[in-house]
């Protein structure tokens, strides 16, 4: 069975990128486009993996990336963060946030599918 990601991204062009360069290589794609609905579709979809973004409205990627890595149903999840956000300090909360990597936008494929077989497979 495929592995299963997923994106999570207010940006309708950000989703549609990684869902298709994502679906191409083989893997189940679910979407959220806000901190809340990523949460809730965690805990009831379970993915192998989530990419997060970090500005969104409502409640932020690093907020959803904490109450997940300190959630016991989802904490074996791993995150990575996916953002605009470039400083050092950014990368550096987003890890101490619970994510397992920080990849800064506009994301590169081959980095990004890199990472993801790191923490899948």
């Amino acid at each position: 069975m495929a592995p299963k990601i997923l994106v999570v991204d207010d940006s309708p062009t950000e989703r549609f990128f990684l869902t298709d360069l994502l679906s191409k290589k083989g893997y189940t794609v679910i979407t959220a486009i806000n901190g809340e609905e990523a949460y809730a579709k965690t805990k009831a979809e379970r993915p192998n993996l989530v990419l997060m973004d970090v500005v969104m409205p409502g409640q932020s990627g690093y907020q959803v990336t904490r109450a997940l890595s300190r959630d016991p149903d989802t904490q074996a999840i791993p995150v990575v963060i996916c953002s605009s956000k470039s400083n050092e300090t950014d990368r550096i909360w987003g890890l101490r946030q619970g994510a397992r990597d920080y990849l800064v936008k506009p994301i590169r494929p081959d980095e990004l599918l890199s990472k993801i077989a790191d923490l899948v497979a």
